[in-house]
């Protein structure tokens, strides 16, 4: 299964962060070129273990929904997602916290497998993995500015 890390470094403490990255609203204003909107389950506030969110979005061109659960959380250190039902086979998200200096260091682990079989494997090394690299990395620089001007 391809995995795709990430890393941030920003200068903002770690409880800030931390409380940023599992934002509804946050996750919307950092994700914005996709249009994505939650739709159902927790659609606003901070996500805790064991809430879930449906996400409407434009990826690549296609309309889709996706339904992710929060599978672990260890405030303010670390939390994972994985999800539930959609466009992929399958995938997990972890994101962990380090403090660092007089900031936090991000990271982000995304394992996933394409659906389709073979030809899910063929798109992802074509262009779904670039994909989600350009997502995550966009993500991350989008949660930077926000927690590095608030």
């Amino acid at each position: 299964m391809p995995m795709i890390y990430h890393e941030t470094y920003i200068e903002a403490p770690i409880e800030c962060v931390f409380d940023l990255a599992r934002s509804i609203e946050v996750h919307i204003e950092t994700v914005s070129n996709t249009n994505e909107r939650a739709i159902a389950g927790t659609t606003s506030g901070l996500m805790e273990l064991g809430d879930w969110v449906t996400w409407k979005a434009t990826h690549l061109g296609v309309r889709q929904k996706l339904t992710s659960k929060i599978t672990e959380l260890e405030r303010p250190y670390r939390f994972s997602d994985a999800m539930v039902k959609g466009a992929f086979h399958s995938f997990h998200h972890t994101h962990e916290f380090t403090e660092s200096g007089s900031g936090t260091l991000m990271k982000d682990w995304f394992v996933y497998r394409a659906p389709f079989g073979v030809i899910g494997k063929l798109a992802d090394k074509l262009f779904l993995e670039r994909h989600m690299e350009k997502f995550l990395s966009t993500r991350a620089a989008e949660l930077k500015r926000i927690a590095e001007t608030q």
